[in-house]
């Protein structure tokens, strides 16, 4: 029995990349679907939201100097191609997705309509939205904690690099140990950099708890799903 019925399942673009520079790396892409397929499978509602770095840093470079909007705006489009990918991998595992997306580009993903992604997330299709909350300056973890809250997800899951919050870097310091679960406060006492300030400040706001996990160890997802002792909960 899953311990959320509704999740919001927060990407980074870079996780998409596996052992490439940039780019969607496809065996990666692969097997995050079936991490998503498994929890699916026990009655999970997932929403996806997924950043762009991925695609978005193979042409940084080119963006130094350039005004701020403009980048952010590169950058949703780049979540909004992460989306279409991840999507069409859905689909060939045998899945139902829809891609929202907040900017309109009517000829490739519908827009964000909240009560149409609330009828898809109760027929069973996995919805991902893209293009972030549709505006510059936002990050997509904000906008995932956006969506979170608007969707009413029980939790937001972000995946990471690391399995959870430490009390410092593990990799800089060996004695580093993964809290369990932390307040909001205690966070942000201890200045434990979990998401951007924005999206913290949201999440807290709105009782919407939030779970730091590796993406990488395989069966996290399933294991945070059911409830077990797997990252970090950050809680009010």
């Amino acid at each position: 029995m899953p311990a959320y019925k509704r999740i919001l399942l927060k990407l980074s673009g870079e996780a998409l990349m596996g052992d490439d520079a940039y780019g969607i790396n496809r065996a990666t892409i692969v097997r995050m679907v079936k991490e998503i397929q498994e929890v699916t499978n026990l009655g999970c509602e997932v929403a996806v939201v997924i950043g762009g770095g991925n695609i978005f840093r193979g042409v940084a470079g080119g963006s130094v100097g350039m005004d701020r909007a403009t980048a952010d705006y590169m950058g949703m489009l780049a979540t909004v191609m992460n989306s279409l990918a991840l999507a069409d991998t859905m689909r060939h595992e045998g899945m139902t997705a829809r891609v929202m997306s907040a900017i309109s580009i009517d000829q490739v993903v519908e827009p964000y309509v909240r009560p149409k992604a609330l009828q898809y997330l109760e027929e069973g299709k996995v919805v991902v939205f893209a293009a972030g909350t549709g505006n510059p300056f936002f990050t997509t973890d904000t906008a995932a904690a956006l969506r979170g809250a608007e969707i009413g997800a029980e939790v937001m899951l972000k995946a990471t690099k690391v399995d959870g919050v430490y009390t410092a870097d593990p990799k800089k310091d060996p004695s580093a140990t993964r809290y369990s679960s932390i307040t909001f406060d205690e966070a942000l006492i201890k200045n434990l950099q979990v998401l951007d300030a924005t999206a913290f400040a949201l999440c807290r706001d709105q009782n919407l708890p939030l779970k730091v996990f590796s993406i990488f160890k395989p069966g996290a997802l399933k294991r945070v799903v059911l409830g077990e002792d797997e990252g970090t909960l950050v809680h009010v």
